[in-house]
């Protein structure tokens, strides 16, 4: 099994959704999330000051998936995930152990 974690913009949050959906996932976890990657966020002029905007919002996309649906998976999050400008986010793919279904104790693919 792997894990992947995906950083997007969050109004393609949707799109992502509905297209791990069709991939086959039955659960994700997302979290919000703020960072900036190599476009070091941007300036904005508020009331006529002028200031720095660091961080900027993401949202964090994590789903843990049997091997043979990985590359899917990840193609799925690309197509809908791009918008072709700076800042699109990133894919991040983690070998996963084990897995335990806490409430009945199931493990490994049963458990996902």
């Amino acid at each position: 099994m792997k894990k992947i974690e995906a950083i997007i913009k969050p109004f393609k949050l949707d799109e992502v959704k509905e297209a791990l959906h069709e991939v086959g996932l039955q659960g994700i976890t997302v979290t919000e999330a703020k960072g900036f990657g190599r476009q070091k966020g941007h300036t904005e002029l508020y009331r006529g000051a002028e200031y720095v905007v660091d961080f900027l919002p993401k949202v964090k996309i994590e789903v843990v998936i049997e091997d043979n649906l990985v590359e899917r998976a990840i193609e799925a999050i690309m197509a809908a995930a791009r918008t072709g400008r700076i800042g699109d986010g990133k894919i991040f793919v983690t070998p996963i152990e084990e897995v335990i279904r806490i409430r009945t104790g199931e493990k490994g693919a049963e458990a996902v």
